[in-house]
């Protein structure tokens, strides 16, 4: 029995927005195992996101692969009928390729203004800096940016 006196939580954030919805997404190895950062994983990564607004509807703003984990920024169109879980269970089984295992699951945040993009964006690229990985972001070799999604493309 619902509590009169607390508000109804917002149901999920699909039924909240007008606009097409952006998400930060983190999507890690099994038990964090450093097996991403290679040639043909950065390949399978880049090979999706190019593919993904054709066969899925989704638009790939960037990615960074760090050791154990990966970094994106989405963009889905409107009325989809693929899903962001679909999406994502797709992104590791191609970036995967039998090769690498995946944590269950994933965790996103929805963006909710172009400014928190732009910042998650300078989160993403500075992870290998933060990391030690590099001394500065365009050293890293396993990130990729693509043309901003401006919403007009769906």
């Amino acid at each position: 029995m619902s509590n009169p006196d607390h508000p109804k939580r917002q149901r999920r954030l699909g039924q909240i927005f007008d606009s097409v919805p952006a998400y930060f997404l983190t999507l890690c190895t099994e038990n964090r195992k450093k097996v991403l950062c290679n040639i043909a994983a950065m390949k399978r990564a880049e090979s999706f996101a190019l593919e993904s607004i054709r066969r899925y509807r989704v638009h790939v703003d960037c990615f960074v692969l760090m050791p154990d984990h990966v970094h994106l920024i989405i963009t889905m169109a409107m009325g989809s009928e693929r899903t962001l879980g679909e999406w994502v269970k797709a992104f590791k089984s191609v970036v995967g390729n039998r090769e690498i295992k995946w944590q269950a699951g994933f965790f996103d945040h929805v963006l909710r203004s172009d400014e928190s993009r732009s910042d998650k964006w300078e989160y993403i690229r500075m992870n290998p800096v933060r990391a030690g990985l590099v001394a500065k972001p365009e050293e890293w070799g396993f990130a990729k940016q693509f043309n901003p999604f401006d919403g007009t493309e769906f």
